[in-house]
């Protein structure tokens, strides 16, 4: 995650893409910025729309409509990784 405006950063190195680690990631961002309400522009991966997803109540989330890929810029750089031959699971 990073702030345009100041140039920080949160990250967190996960195992994987799911559900349990999208609970620790939200955990550990909330904890970082209890005073601050974050809103995540999210497309629409079934980890971000999980019934055990736990949001904490300073987080909240923005879906974009599925298949618009020209609303997710991250696609764009897919592609272009895709075209280069690696694979993208």
């Amino acid at each position: 995650m990073l702030w345009t405006h100041t140039g920080e950063s949160f990250f967190l190195i996960a195992g994987g893409c799911n559900t349990e680690w999208m609970n620790v990631f939200l955990e550990e961002l909330s904890q970082a910025y209890p005073d601050d309400y974050l809103l995540f522009v999210m497309d629409n991966a079934i980890w971000h729309k999980s019934s055990t997803l736990k949001i904490p109540t300073n987080i909240g989330f923005a879906f974009i409509p599925p298949y618009t890929p020209e609303m997710n810029p991250i696609e764009q750089v897919w592609k272009e990784i895709r075209k280069r031959g690696f694979i993208v699971k």
